[in-house]
């Protein structure tokens, strides 16, 4: 039995021995489990229900439509005297590159577009530019290492520079002319400049050979020779294969996937030379076997419809049917009227407004 004893000092306590039966200010009543778990549901799905109002609004403020077209433009030479419909003057270049961050596109590369990573701001609109052939009008160096201001990269940069926002990246589609260095060390030191300074490297196959009614083998033999050609030179695997000429093997998951020897591939995309704009890669119409590509050319001859100027323009008056940013790289927005369109296994990333 407990006793109480007075202190020298006066004060009453417990003897040794006695049981303390009142709670002390650091001991906690026992929680009800329950209860806690229940109360913390409830807060994180409050805390859910908040965020994604919040998102549809931001959403709806942007006008976003992430389910929207996306136009992938082709470009080859930037040369002064065109010898071809494929030919860009420096001029025409730098004209088309600023219609485009005046209209609210931002580029983005290949690999970004087909793995749907495209962080862009909200409100703007992605644009693919792409690069055939490797030639020395896109990308030049100088003695120090620099682009030379006339070459595709150069000019991409100085409108990027003059239009904040307006990224230089691109996509260059490399085959063994290699931007018209001969020597492996010459080869590496280009592939590796676009690598650290942010562009994309694609395969277009080592020989640029029309694909085309070719047998299994021999198409596997050439995508994985251009796909070696990169990656014996530089630490990075294409994502995207550019066929040649946009002509399909008569098989066309052969062009994405397969393999040769000891070297294999599996990309995400694979580009034509099409022309209409490509679809959204959360669109439930978007195909990585056959991507359409846009020329670059004027409203003249077959391209008053089909080819650059004239898809900018369309897109331009029609702006609900062009991808639209939310600016959120974790969501996939869009009105709810456009739900039909909507990939299923993007379902958990949707932002319907």
């Amino acid at each position: 039995m407990s006793r109480l004893r007075i202190s020298r000092t006066g004060v009453a306590v417990v003897a040794a021995g006695a049981a303390l039966t009142a709670c002390m200010p650091w001991q906690s009543e026992p929680e009800d489990k329950k209860v806690t778990a229940a109360a913390k549901a409830s807060a994180a799905a409050a805390e859910k229900a908040t965020a994604l109002k919040a998102r549809k609004a931001r959403a709806a403020k942007a006008k976003a439509n992430e389910l929207g077209q996306i136009p992938v433009l082709m470009y080859h030479r930037v040369i002064e005297k065109p010898t071809n419909t494929d030919d860009r003057t420096p001029k025409q270049f730098r004209t088309e590159l600023e219609r485009l961050a005046k209209e609210g596109y931002v580029p983005i590369t290949a690999a970004e577009y087909v793995t749907g990573k495209i962080g862009i701001p909200e409100g703007r609109h992605p644009v693919v530019l792409t690069f055939d052939d490797s030639s020395p009008s896109q990308l030049t160096l100088d003695g120090s290492g620099m682009p030379a201001p006339d070459t595709a990269i150069g000019i991409l940069q100085d409108v990027a520079k003059n239009n904040p926002g307006f990224r230089p990246v691109a996509t260059f589609y490399v085959t063994r002319d290699m931007f018209g260095k001969a020597t492996p060390e010459e080869q590496t030191q280009m592939l590796m400049w676009l690598h650290e300074n942010g562009f994309d490297i694609g395969n277009h196959t080592k020989n640029h050979e029309n694909l085309l009614g070719k047998p299994k083998k021999q198409v596997h033999d050439e995508i994985a020779a251009g796909h070696r050609l990169i990656t014996d030179l530089i630490p990075a695997k294409p994502v995207t294969l550019a066929l040649p000429y946009g002509n399909q093997p008569s098989t066309k998951e052969w062009g994405r996937k397969g393999a040769s020897g000891k070297v294999s591939y599996d990309y995400g995309g694979v580009f034509l030379a099409g022309y209409t704009p490509g679809a959204s890669p959360f669109n439930k119409d978007f195909d990585p076997l056959g991507i359409p590509r846009i020329r670059s050319m004027d409203k003249k001859g077959d391209c008053v419809k089909f080819c650059s100027t004239a898809w900018l323009d369309w897109l331009e008056k029609n702006p609900g049917e062009r991808f639209t940013s939310d600016g959120d790289v974790r969501t996939v927005a869009y009105p709810k009227f456009k739900a039909p369109f909507m990939a299923k296994r993007f379902t958990g990333y949707a932002v319907a407004y």
